[in-house]
């Protein structure tokens, strides 16, 4: 199955299946002829969904157009088999609807369903649709002359009803008419035989009168009963196309408010998508901020390792200076007890007067990288201090 308006799944064509020049046999014997013969699969809408198409053939058929020259009518007719699949006769009331490049469909309200046809090509169905608005045009023409010619025929039916009794009362006066004058002609003359011969002639032509009288009142009256036979059967067509129309227009309804409520749940469900979007693309933002603070705190805790490391290289340096000290002063030491114990050696003393101001002289500047160290040490420890005080600032505002 598939949705009303769109092209069906077309099966292989195959040949022409049996039975269907049998019906179109039978056709001819009815008085009808076919003026336009195609193939197309068929399908008919589902009653009870009122949506979806039903194959009405396992493969492509023919469909036909045919002209009743007795009834001046238009049907078309599709035959599978022993069986008819479409017979539809066309009013001007119909209208075939191109759905897709290769599938059309037109509403019957007398089989109360919808008719849907595959081709296998474009141009075939162009050339369908094409006869199927010449025939329309056709049917609406036939119509309007039916029209003109029941018309015709009860403006003469009812002339015909009055001329008998106009005809009656001609005869009369001209019988009255004739009654004085033979009379007079009796008085004048005085003889009972032409009395006689005079009333014998009136009564046969008022006999032949009454006779013609008779056979126009019955063709007439035939006459009548047939058209309003005709006309009978005519009100009932109109009473069938009105109703079907009505329907039509109750359907029309209907499917106006379905569309009209698929189109209110279509907005909303647009609403509510775009409101899903903008809370999905918050999510995201939430989460790229997010990503963003994790790599900046992964980069802090990287730069606080760095800086604890350097820190204790800072702290062993500092360990080595008090062994300096001692060795400066076990030097000095050292060296007043060789100025004591070399005062007599006065080369000695000179060259340990030049060793000692060397030494002191590298004393002074070990004192003074010391004291360099010394502030360095504490210009990192205050900007370590500082560093934690904003590491421990950014983790309470996170």
């Amino acid at each position: 199955m598939c949705e009303v308006g769109t092209r069906p799944p077309l099966a292989a064509e195959r040949g022409e299946p049996p039975g269907g020049a049998a019906a179109a046999e039978r056709c001819r014997d009815m008085g009808e002829q076919p003026i336009f013969t195609t193939r197309a699969h068929v399908f008919q809408i589902d009653p009870s969904t009122k949506k979806n198409w039903v194959p009405a053939s396992k493969q492509a058929v023919t469909v036909s157009y045919f002209y009743d020259s007795t009834r001046n009518s238009y049907r078309i007719i599709s035959v599978d088999g022993a069986k008819v699949i479409i017979n539809s006769t066309i009013t001007p009331n119909m209208t075939f609807t191109k759905t897709s490049q290769k599938f059309g469909q037109w509403a019957d309200s007398r089989a109360n369903t919808v008719f849907g046809l595959g081709f296998p090509s474009e141009q075939q169905l162009t050339k369908f649709a094409e006869k199927f608005q010449e025939v329309k045009e056709a049917a609406k023409l036939a119509r309007d002359r039916s029209q003109e010619k029941i018309e015709t025929s009860s403006n003469h039916s009812q002339e015909v009803q009055e001329t008998p009794s106009v005809r009656l009362c001609v005869v009369l006066q001209e019988s009255g008419r004739e009654t004085p004058s033979s009379t007079r002609a009796s008085s004048v003359n005085g003889t009972d035989d032409e009395k006689a011969s005079h009333g014998g002639s009136a009564e046969a032509h008022l006999k032949s009168e009454n006779d013609k009288l008779k056979i126009a009142l019955a063709q007439s009256s035939s006459n009548v009963k047939k058209w309003e036979t005709e006309l009978q059967s005519l009100r009932e067509s109109n009473a069938r196309l009105s109703t079907a129309l009505q329907e039509s227009a109750a359907s029309i309804e209907h499917w106006k408010k379905q569309f009209s409520a698929c189109k209110e749940e279509n907005d909303q469900l647009r609403g509510k998508i775009e409101e899903l979007e903008e809370q999905c693309n918050e999510i995201n933002k939430e989460k790229e901020r997010n990503a963003q603070l994790s790599r900046r705190l992964q980069e802090l805790e990287t730069e606080l390792q760095d800086k604890e490391l350097e820190l204790e290289e800072l702290r062993k340096q500092g360990e080595i200076i008090p062994e300096l000290m001692s060795e400066c002063e076990s030097v000095s030491e050292q060296l007043q007890a060789a100025e004591k114990k070399n005062k007599d050696l006065e080369e000695k003393v000179r060259t340990l007067r030049t060793e000692v101001e060397e030494n002191k002289h590298r004393q002074t500047n070990l004192k003074t990288e010391l004291k360099n160290f010394l502030d360095v040490l504490d210009g990192k420890i205050d900007e370590l201090h500082d560093f934690r005080q904003g590491l421990s600032k950014l983790g309470i505002d996170n």
